[in-house]
């Protein structure tokens, strides 16, 4: 990575890295709608980390990936932070799915299959599948989550310290160990799937090929066990099933 003068190659860094960032970018592509391009991450993606190399110092490039992911991955998300990353029709389609979800499961005690809140909403599985699809991006938690539709915050309604930063908050046991329970009672593929992207950082593709289903197919996967989170985590609460109970 030196040249002769024993100055970093900077042209070296930018090829070795490289993959690097089209690694980044495809990792983030389930939490992005369809109207984002890989391309367009993958752009910004090389900013970062062509700030990041302009940045490294001499002696500094055992820790440099870590660094420059970092960097990448920032780089992305001020891309596409100015935009709303779900149109509003979405927005509703996927509230929908979680007060069905919500419904459901209080009804039958376990989480409801797809055919179940297909039927529920009236639609054809073929149809909710799609709008799983077209729904990628979708997001756990939103600002308007904070503030509920009677002006009541969410954070006082489920945690104890409601003077505290909202930040600070978010990082309460209470709402941690409640997420940590809401994963454990997703199904058993939709939990291996999001086991797949968010402890071993593989992307749509690579879970694909581990599950045995299209990319597409993990995509829907991943949106619909995101809105079983925030039905259990944002709706009112029912019938807690056990472990046993999801996944027989």
């Amino acid at each position: 990575m030196y040249n002769a003068a024993g100055q970093l190659n900077r042209d070296q860094l930018v090829q070795r890295f490289a993959p690097l960032v089209k690694r980044i970018a495809c990792h983030l592509m389930a939490r992005l709608p369809a109207s984002v391009q890989v391309d367009d991450l993958v752009q910004n993606g090389m900013l970062g980390l062509l700030d990041a190399i302009s940045r490294l110092q001499t002696g500094m490039t055992a820790q440099f990936e870590a660094y420059a992911a970092q960097r990448v991955r920032g780089a992305m998300l001020d891309g596409l932070r100015e935009n709303d990353w779900l149109p509003r029709s979405l927005r509703r389609n996927c509230r929908r799915i979680e007060v069905a979800i919500a419904q459901l499961e209080q009804e039958h005690g376990r989480p409801p299959t797809e055919k179940e809140l297909a039927d529920s909403l009236g639609m054809v599985l073929a149809d909710y599948q799609k709008m799983l699809q077209e729904a990628r991006g979708h997001q756990l938690v939103y600002l308007e989550d904070m503030v509920a539709e009677r002006g009541e915050d969410f954070l006082e309604r489920h945690l104890v310290d409601a003077g505290a930063d909202p930040l600070k908050l978010l990082e309460d046991e209470s709402l941690r160990q409640g997420l940590v329970h809401a994963i454990e009672l997703l199904p058993e593929r939709e939990r291996l799937m999001m086991a797949l992207y968010y402890e071993q950082d593989l992307n749509l593709r690579e879970i694909g090929e581990v599950l045995g289903v299209t990319e597409s197919r993990v995509c829907q996967l991943h949106t619909q066990a995101v809105m079983r989170l925030r039905a259990r985590l944002f709706e009112a609460p029912g019938k807690q099933p056990t472990p046993s109970e999801r996944d027989g």
